[in-house]
């Protein structure tokens, strides 16, 4: 961090805009901030996810680097130009998606979120991450943006898919199918 902020406060933003990491200024409700904003909540929403774990859990390494990851991925929003995330991590992401689904059976049918309450908070992350690639998405149309940015949202959505599964099952739920007969009036 280059400056510290000895106040939380610095009341340059009560007209509506915010810094970048860079020193400009922008709109806050401009699409690099929303980008910025949504990758902070995907890593709010992890945080939950690590408190609903054991703390032996040998899932928490994983999240914990991702979580690193989307910190990453917010300073490479907040400073335009910039890129932190690369190929070696979308590697990363698909070699851990493939030793988690290596053991799943299977999908026939799409599943409901739920499962068991890490099952589910894993789902509530999984649907922000799915917000935020659309965010960052929306951005590159305006901006130019690192590609492996929005490759790495959409490799992490999938990842938290599969964990959600993998959490449903070692806590012993089912996965709840959907059944399109049962959204019928």
């Amino acid at each position: 961090m280059g400056n510290r902020l000895s106040k939380i406060y610095t009341r340059t933003g009560d007209d509506g805009s915010t810094g970048l990491a860079d020193g400009n200024r922008i709109a806050k409700n401009a699409q690099r901030v929303e980008a910025m904003g949504t990758a902070d909540e995907l890593n709010c929403h992890l945080g939950l996810l690590i408190e609903c774990l054991d703390s032996n859990d040998p899932l928490l390494e994983t999240l914990r680097r991702i979580q690193h990851h989307l910190f990453d991925l917010g300073g490479e929003f907040a400073i335009p130009g910039s890129q932190v995330i690369g190929a070696d991590h979308i590697q990363w992401l698909e070699d851990t998606l493939d030793e988690h689904n290596a053991d799943l059976p299977p999908l026939k049918n799409f599943i409901l979120p739920g499962g068991s309450p890490a099952a589910a908070q894993c789902h509530m992350a999984r649907a922000v991450c799915r917000r935020a690639e659309r965010v960052v998405v929306a951005l590159s149309h305006e901006d130019s943006i690192n590609s492996a940015a929005r490759q790495y949202l959409n490799r992490l959505s999938d990842l938290l898919f599969v964990m959600a599964r993998v959490l449903a099952r070692r806590e012993g739920a089912e996965e709840i199918l959907w059944e399109q007969k049962k959204s019928a009036l």
